[in-house]
Protein backbone atom coordinates (compact mmCIF):
# COMPACT_ATOMS: atom_id res chain seq x y z
CA UNK A 1 0.00 0.00 0.00
CA UNK A 2 1.18 3.52 -0.82
CA UNK A 3 0.09 6.95 0.46
CA UNK A 4 -1.23 7.72 -3.04
CA UNK A 5 -3.91 5.04 -2.47
CA UNK A 6 -5.74 7.18 0.09
CA UNK A 7 -6.81 9.86 -2.38
CA UNK A 8 -5.34 12.78 -0.43
CA UNK A 9 -5.42 16.35 -1.77
CA UNK A 10 -2.43 16.95 -4.11
CA UNK A 11 -1.14 19.76 -1.85
CA UNK A 12 -1.11 17.38 1.09
CA UNK A 13 0.67 14.73 -1.00
CA UNK A 14 3.46 17.25 -1.61
CA UNK A 15 4.03 17.49 2.13
CA UNK A 16 3.95 13.70 2.51
CA UNK A 17 6.48 13.21 -0.30
CA UNK A 18 8.76 16.01 0.97
CA UNK A 19 9.01 14.19 4.33
CA UNK A 20 10.00 10.97 2.58
CA UNK A 21 6.87 9.01 3.55
CA UNK A 22 6.26 6.09 1.19
CA UNK A 23 4.62 3.08 2.82
CA UNK A 24 1.97 3.66 5.52
CA UNK A 25 2.47 1.96 8.89
CA UNK A 26 -0.12 -0.62 10.04
CA UNK A 27 -2.03 1.93 12.14
CA UNK A 28 -2.09 4.32 9.18
CA UNK A 29 -3.27 1.62 6.77
CA UNK A 30 -6.14 0.69 9.08
CA UNK A 31 -7.11 4.05 10.59
CA UNK A 32 -6.91 6.48 7.66
CA UNK A 33 -9.69 4.86 5.54
CA UNK A 34 -11.99 4.74 8.60
CA UNK A 35 -11.32 8.40 9.45
CA UNK A 36 -11.72 9.45 5.80
CA UNK A 37 -15.19 7.88 5.86
CA UNK A 38 -16.11 10.14 8.79
CA UNK A 39 -16.52 7.38 11.37
CA UNK A 40 -15.56 7.64 15.04
CA UNK A 41 -12.55 5.55 16.02
CA UNK A 42 -10.87 3.94 19.03
CA UNK A 43 -7.25 3.17 18.22
CA UNK A 44 -5.08 1.11 20.57
CA UNK A 45 -1.60 2.14 19.47
CA UNK A 46 1.62 3.24 21.11
CA UNK A 47 3.98 6.10 20.39
CA UNK A 48 6.25 5.19 17.50
CA UNK A 49 3.58 3.38 15.48
CA UNK A 50 2.82 6.38 13.25
CA UNK A 51 -0.52 7.19 14.87
CA UNK A 52 0.07 10.97 14.79
CA UNK A 53 0.10 11.03 10.99
CA UNK A 54 -2.78 8.53 11.03
CA UNK A 55 -5.11 11.23 12.40
CA UNK A 56 -3.40 14.41 11.13
CA UNK A 57 -3.45 13.44 7.44
CA UNK A 58 -7.24 12.85 7.22
CA UNK A 59 -7.87 16.01 9.26
CA UNK A 60 -5.74 18.17 6.94
CA UNK A 61 -7.41 16.57 3.91
CA UNK A 62 -10.87 17.28 5.36
CA UNK A 63 -10.04 20.94 6.03
CA UNK A 64 -8.79 21.33 2.44
CA UNK A 65 -11.78 19.49 1.00
CA UNK A 66 -14.50 21.31 2.95
CA UNK A 67 -12.87 24.76 2.86
CA UNK A 68 -15.61 26.05 5.17
CA UNK A 69 -14.21 29.49 5.96
CA UNK A 70 -12.77 30.74 9.22
CA UNK A 71 -13.04 29.11 12.63
CA UNK A 72 -11.38 26.16 14.38
CA UNK A 73 -11.94 22.93 12.42
CA UNK A 74 -10.17 20.37 14.62
CA UNK A 75 -9.17 20.05 18.27
CA UNK A 76 -6.46 17.63 19.45
CA UNK A 77 -6.20 17.15 23.24
CA UNK A 78 -2.97 15.66 24.61
CA UNK A 79 -1.55 15.02 28.11
CA UNK A 80 1.74 16.97 27.99
CA UNK A 81 3.22 20.12 26.55
CA UNK A 82 6.03 18.09 24.94
CA UNK A 83 3.51 16.03 22.98
CA UNK A 84 1.57 19.17 21.99
CA UNK A 85 4.74 20.75 20.56
CA UNK A 86 5.74 17.55 18.78
CA UNK A 87 2.32 17.07 17.13
CA UNK A 88 2.25 20.73 16.06
CA UNK A 89 5.70 20.36 14.47
CA UNK A 90 4.50 17.22 12.69
CA UNK A 91 1.42 19.12 11.57
CA UNK A 92 3.49 21.97 10.15
CA UNK A 93 5.63 19.55 8.14
CA UNK A 94 2.66 17.69 6.65
CA UNK A 95 0.67 20.87 5.86
CA UNK A 96 3.66 22.88 4.55
CA UNK A 97 2.32 23.11 0.98
CA UNK A 98 -1.26 23.82 2.08
CA UNK A 99 -3.04 26.78 3.66
CA UNK A 100 -4.01 24.77 6.75
CA UNK A 101 -2.82 26.43 9.97
CA UNK A 102 -2.24 25.09 13.50
CA UNK A 103 -1.27 26.20 16.99
CA UNK A 104 0.02 24.38 20.07
CA UNK A 105 -1.49 25.57 23.35
CA UNK A 106 0.08 24.47 26.64
CA UNK A 107 0.90 25.71 30.11
CA UNK A 108 4.18 26.66 31.72
CA UNK A 109 4.78 29.67 29.48
CA UNK A 110 4.80 33.45 29.95
CA UNK A 111 2.08 36.06 29.47
CA UNK A 112 3.23 36.94 25.97
CA UNK A 113 2.71 33.32 24.87
CA UNK A 114 -0.76 33.27 26.42
CA UNK A 115 -1.61 36.42 24.43
CA UNK A 116 -0.36 34.83 21.20
CA UNK A 117 -2.50 31.78 21.92
CA UNK A 118 -5.53 34.01 22.51
CA UNK A 119 -4.90 35.78 19.20
CA UNK A 120 -4.75 32.45 17.33
CA UNK A 121 -7.94 31.23 18.98
CA UNK A 122 -9.91 34.41 18.29
CA UNK A 123 -8.59 35.43 14.87
CA UNK A 124 -8.72 31.99 13.34
CA UNK A 125 -6.66 28.79 13.17
CA UNK A 126 -7.66 25.49 11.58
CA UNK A 127 -6.21 22.96 14.02
CA UNK A 128 -5.63 23.44 17.77
CA UNK A 129 -3.36 21.03 19.68
CA UNK A 130 -3.69 21.59 23.43
CA UNK A 131 -3.19 20.33 26.95
CA UNK A 132 -6.41 20.26 29.04
CA UNK A 133 -5.50 22.77 31.76
CA UNK A 134 -4.33 25.51 29.41
CA UNK A 135 -7.30 25.05 27.09
CA UNK A 136 -9.70 25.40 30.01
CA UNK A 137 -7.95 28.62 31.04
CA UNK A 138 -8.76 30.09 27.62
CA UNK A 139 -12.30 28.71 27.58
CA UNK A 140 -13.02 30.22 30.98
CA UNK A 141 -12.12 33.66 29.61
CA UNK A 142 -15.14 33.45 27.30
CA UNK A 143 -13.59 34.29 23.92
CA UNK A 144 -13.09 30.78 22.48
CA UNK A 145 -15.63 29.63 19.88
CA UNK A 146 -15.66 25.88 19.21
CA UNK A 147 -18.89 25.87 17.17
CA UNK A 148 -17.03 25.19 13.89
CA UNK A 149 -15.14 22.11 15.14
CA UNK A 150 -15.76 19.00 13.05
CA UNK A 151 -12.96 16.73 14.36
CA UNK A 152 -12.01 15.98 17.97
CA UNK A 153 -8.96 13.86 18.87
CA UNK A 154 -8.04 12.52 22.32
CA UNK A 155 -4.43 11.34 22.04
CA UNK A 156 -2.73 9.16 24.69
CA UNK A 157 -6.06 9.04 26.52
CA UNK A 158 -4.77 6.51 29.05
CA UNK A 159 -2.08 8.95 30.19
CA UNK A 160 -4.59 11.79 30.46
CA UNK A 161 -6.79 9.68 32.73
CA UNK A 162 -3.80 8.60 34.81
CA UNK A 163 -2.89 12.27 35.24
CA UNK A 164 -6.41 13.11 36.49
CA UNK A 165 -7.61 15.07 33.44
CA UNK A 166 -10.94 13.31 32.91
CA UNK A 167 -13.07 16.18 34.35
CA UNK A 168 -11.12 18.78 32.38
CA UNK A 169 -11.57 16.76 29.20
CA UNK A 170 -15.32 16.49 29.71
CA UNK A 171 -15.59 20.24 30.36
CA UNK A 172 -13.74 20.99 27.12
CA UNK A 173 -15.88 18.52 25.16
CA UNK A 174 -19.04 20.21 26.50
CA UNK A 175 -18.06 23.24 24.37
CA UNK A 176 -17.61 21.16 21.20
CA UNK A 177 -20.56 20.48 18.85
CA UNK A 178 -22.29 17.14 19.44
CA UNK A 179 -22.28 16.48 15.70
CA UNK A 180 -18.60 15.80 15.07
CA UNK A 181 -16.09 13.05 14.39
CA UNK A 182 -14.27 11.84 17.52
CA UNK A 183 -11.02 9.86 17.48
CA UNK A 184 -9.56 8.33 20.65
CA UNK A 185 -6.05 6.87 20.77
CA UNK A 186 -4.64 5.03 23.77
CA UNK A 187 -1.73 2.67 24.41
CA UNK A 188 -4.14 0.28 26.13
CA UNK A 189 -7.93 0.12 26.46
CA UNK A 190 -8.67 -0.55 30.16
CA UNK A 191 -12.15 -0.20 31.68
CA UNK A 192 -11.85 3.55 32.40
CA UNK A 193 -10.99 4.24 28.76
CA UNK A 194 -14.01 2.19 27.63
CA UNK A 195 -16.23 4.26 29.95
CA UNK A 196 -14.82 7.50 28.52
CA UNK A 197 -15.23 6.24 24.97
CA UNK A 198 -18.87 5.37 25.61
CA UNK A 199 -19.50 8.95 26.74
CA UNK A 200 -17.79 10.80 23.87
CA UNK A 201 -17.80 8.49 20.81
CA UNK A 202 -20.66 7.43 18.56
CA UNK A 203 -20.64 3.80 17.34
CA UNK A 204 -16.85 3.79 16.89
CA UNK A 205 -14.74 1.44 14.82
CA UNK A 206 -11.94 -0.23 16.79
CA UNK A 207 -8.33 -0.81 15.75
CA UNK A 208 -5.77 -2.57 17.91
CA UNK A 209 -2.09 -2.41 16.99
CA UNK A 210 -0.11 -4.71 19.28
CA UNK A 211 2.64 -3.22 21.39
CA UNK A 212 5.86 -3.15 19.40
CA UNK A 213 8.59 -5.17 21.04
CA UNK A 214 11.99 -3.47 21.48
CA UNK A 215 14.25 -3.50 18.43
CA UNK A 216 16.49 -6.57 18.21
CA UNK A 217 19.51 -4.27 17.94
CA UNK A 218 19.02 -3.08 21.53
CA UNK A 219 21.34 -4.91 23.91
CA UNK A 220 19.27 -5.20 27.10
CA UNK A 221 21.01 -5.70 30.44
CA UNK A 222 19.94 -5.38 34.10
CA UNK A 223 21.70 -5.19 37.46
CA UNK A 224 20.11 -6.27 40.73
CA UNK A 225 21.28 -3.64 43.24
CA UNK A 226 20.54 -2.00 46.56
CA UNK A 227 19.60 1.69 46.38
CA UNK A 228 22.94 2.64 47.96
CA UNK A 229 24.78 0.92 45.10
CA UNK A 230 23.01 2.80 42.29
CA UNK A 231 25.01 6.02 42.34
CA UNK A 232 28.48 4.40 42.53
CA UNK A 233 27.50 1.96 39.77
CA UNK A 234 26.16 4.61 37.40
CA UNK A 235 29.36 6.65 37.85
CA UNK A 236 31.39 3.52 37.14
CA UNK A 237 29.41 2.70 33.97
CA UNK A 238 29.46 6.25 32.65
CA UNK A 239 33.17 6.58 33.32
CA UNK A 240 33.85 4.35 30.31
CA UNK A 241 31.32 6.01 27.99
CA UNK A 242 33.17 9.05 26.70
CA UNK A 243 31.69 10.41 23.49
CA UNK A 244 28.43 8.45 23.84
CA UNK A 245 24.98 10.04 24.10
CA UNK A 246 23.18 8.84 27.23
CA UNK A 247 19.59 9.19 28.44
CA UNK A 248 18.89 8.30 32.09
CA UNK A 249 15.37 7.86 33.44
CA UNK A 250 14.47 8.38 37.11
CA UNK A 251 11.04 7.83 38.65
CA UNK A 252 10.93 11.07 40.69
CA UNK A 253 11.95 14.71 40.33
CA UNK A 254 14.04 14.52 43.51
CA UNK A 255 16.12 11.58 42.28
CA UNK A 256 16.51 13.30 38.90
CA UNK A 257 17.91 16.42 40.54
CA UNK A 258 20.17 14.47 42.90
CA UNK A 259 21.62 12.25 40.18
CA UNK A 260 22.20 15.19 37.85
CA UNK A 261 24.06 17.06 40.59
CA UNK A 262 26.25 14.06 41.45
CA UNK A 263 27.14 13.34 37.82
CA UNK A 264 28.15 16.97 37.30
CA UNK A 265 30.47 16.64 40.31
CA UNK A 266 31.97 13.61 38.57
CA UNK A 267 32.90 15.81 35.62
CA UNK A 268 30.22 14.75 33.14
CA UNK A 269 28.33 17.14 30.83
CA UNK A 270 24.85 16.69 32.29
CA UNK A 271 21.50 18.45 32.22
CA UNK A 272 18.16 17.45 33.73
CA UNK A 273 14.57 17.71 32.58
CA UNK A 274 11.43 17.39 34.72
CA UNK A 275 8.12 19.12 35.40
CA UNK A 276 9.65 21.79 37.68
CA UNK A 277 11.33 23.41 34.66
CA UNK A 278 9.59 26.13 32.67
CA UNK A 279 8.74 25.21 29.07
CA UNK A 280 11.51 27.42 27.64
CA UNK A 281 14.01 25.72 29.94
CA UNK A 282 12.85 22.28 28.83
CA UNK A 283 13.09 23.21 25.17
CA UNK A 284 16.59 24.61 25.72
CA UNK A 285 17.72 21.40 27.44
CA UNK A 286 16.24 19.23 24.66
CA UNK A 287 17.89 21.37 21.98
CA UNK A 288 21.25 21.03 23.74
CA UNK A 289 20.81 17.26 23.90
CA UNK A 290 19.81 17.00 20.23
CA UNK A 291 22.81 19.11 19.24
CA UNK A 292 25.12 16.84 21.32
CA UNK A 293 26.19 19.86 23.40
CA UNK A 294 25.59 17.71 26.48
CA UNK A 295 26.48 14.04 26.85
CA UNK A 296 23.98 12.98 29.49
CA UNK A 297 20.32 13.88 29.94
CA UNK A 298 18.69 12.84 33.24
CA UNK A 299 14.90 12.85 32.97
CA UNK A 300 11.63 11.81 34.53
CA UNK A 301 9.01 10.06 32.40
CA UNK A 302 7.96 13.47 31.08
CA UNK A 303 10.10 12.64 28.03
CA UNK A 304 9.78 8.84 27.88
CA UNK A 305 7.13 9.04 25.15
CA UNK A 306 7.46 11.19 22.11
CA UNK A 307 11.09 12.26 22.51
CA UNK A 308 12.65 12.68 19.08
CA UNK A 309 16.44 12.53 19.38
CA UNK A 310 18.64 10.62 16.97
CA UNK A 311 21.60 8.42 17.88
CA UNK A 312 21.12 7.84 21.61
CA UNK A 313 23.73 5.22 22.48
CA UNK A 314 22.58 4.23 25.96
CA UNK A 315 19.28 4.37 27.84
CA UNK A 316 19.71 3.75 31.56
CA UNK A 317 16.73 3.11 33.82
CA UNK A 318 17.98 4.34 37.20
CA UNK A 319 14.65 3.12 38.57
CA UNK A 320 12.48 0.31 37.20
CA UNK A 321 9.52 1.85 35.31
CA UNK A 322 6.17 1.58 37.12
CA UNK A 323 4.51 0.26 33.98
CA UNK A 324 5.86 -2.55 31.79
CA UNK A 325 4.86 -0.66 28.64
CA UNK A 326 6.80 2.39 29.81
CA UNK A 327 9.93 0.22 29.74
CA UNK A 328 9.37 -0.39 26.03
CA UNK A 329 8.84 3.33 25.40
CA UNK A 330 11.94 4.27 27.41
CA UNK A 331 14.40 1.89 25.79
CA UNK A 332 12.87 2.59 22.38
CA UNK A 333 14.74 5.90 22.45
CA UNK A 334 17.90 4.01 21.43
CA UNK A 335 18.68 1.81 18.40
CA UNK A 336 16.45 3.85 16.12
CA UNK A 337 16.60 3.52 12.34
CA UNK A 338 19.63 1.37 11.50
CA UNK A 339 21.59 2.13 14.67
CA UNK A 340 22.30 -0.20 17.57
CA UNK A 341 22.07 0.71 21.25
CA UNK A 342 22.24 -0.42 24.85
CA UNK A 343 19.54 -0.39 27.55
CA UNK A 344 20.50 -0.94 31.20
CA UNK A 345 18.11 -1.16 34.16
CA UNK A 346 18.92 -0.99 37.87
CA UNK A 347 16.59 -3.26 39.87
CA UNK A 348 16.33 -2.65 43.60
CA UNK A 349 14.58 -5.27 45.79
CA UNK A 350 11.25 -3.37 45.72
CA UNK A 351 11.40 -3.16 41.93
CA UNK A 352 11.95 -6.86 41.27
CA UNK A 353 8.26 -7.70 40.84
CA UNK A 354 7.92 -4.79 38.39
CA UNK A 355 10.85 -6.03 36.33
CA UNK A 356 9.32 -9.51 36.31
CA UNK A 357 6.20 -7.92 34.76
CA UNK A 358 8.40 -6.33 32.11
CA UNK A 359 10.01 -9.66 31.26
CA UNK A 360 6.55 -11.21 31.06
CA UNK A 361 5.47 -8.55 28.56
CA UNK A 362 8.64 -9.03 26.51
CA UNK A 363 8.27 -12.79 26.58
CA UNK A 364 11.88 -13.35 27.58
CA UNK A 365 14.34 -12.97 30.44
CA UNK A 366 16.78 -10.04 30.43
CA UNK A 367 20.38 -10.93 31.26
CA UNK A 368 21.35 -9.91 34.81
CA UNK A 369 24.91 -8.63 35.02
CA UNK A 370 27.14 -8.99 38.07
CA UNK A 371 28.19 -5.70 39.64
CA UNK A 372 31.95 -5.21 40.30
CA UNK A 373 33.08 -6.62 43.64
CA UNK A 374 34.16 -3.20 44.98
CA UNK A 375 30.48 -2.24 45.32
CA UNK A 376 29.76 -5.03 47.78
CA UNK A 377 27.33 -7.91 47.67
CA UNK A 378 24.23 -7.35 45.53
CA UNK A 379 20.72 -8.64 46.29
CA UNK A 380 19.64 -11.88 44.64
CA UNK A 381 17.16 -11.45 41.80
CA UNK A 382 14.21 -13.49 43.08
CA UNK A 383 11.01 -11.54 42.31
CA UNK A 384 7.96 -12.19 44.44
CA UNK A 385 4.40 -11.87 43.23
CA UNK A 386 2.88 -8.48 42.40
CA UNK A 387 1.67 -6.70 45.59
CA UNK A 388 -2.06 -6.66 46.20
CA UNK A 389 -3.71 -3.57 44.69
CA UNK A 390 -3.45 -1.66 41.43
CA UNK A 391 0.00 -0.23 41.01
CA UNK A 392 -0.37 0.78 37.37
CA UNK A 393 1.82 3.86 36.86
CA UNK A 394 2.69 3.80 40.53
CA UNK A 395 -0.84 4.30 41.88
CA UNK A 396 -2.56 1.98 44.34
Amino acid sequence: MNFTDFGFDPRLMEGIESLGFEIPTPIQQQAIPVIMEGKDLIGAAQTGTGKTAAFLLPIIHRVLKEDSGSGIKALVIVPTRELAVQIDQHMQGLSYFTSVSSVAIYGGTDGATFTREKTALTEGVDVVICTPGRMLAHLNMGYVNFSTIRSLVLDEADRMLDMGFVDDIMKIISHVPKVRQTLLFSATIPTDIKILAKKVLNDPSEINIALSKPAEKILQLAYSVYDTQKLPLVKYLLGTSKGRTILIFCSTKSSTKLLSRELKKAGLEVQEIHSDLEQKERESVMNNFRAKDIQVLVATDVVSRGIDVENIDLVLNYDVPNDAEDYVHRIGRTARAEASGVAITFINPDGQWKFAEIEKLLGKSIHKGAIPSQFGEAPEYAPKKRPIGNFRRGKR
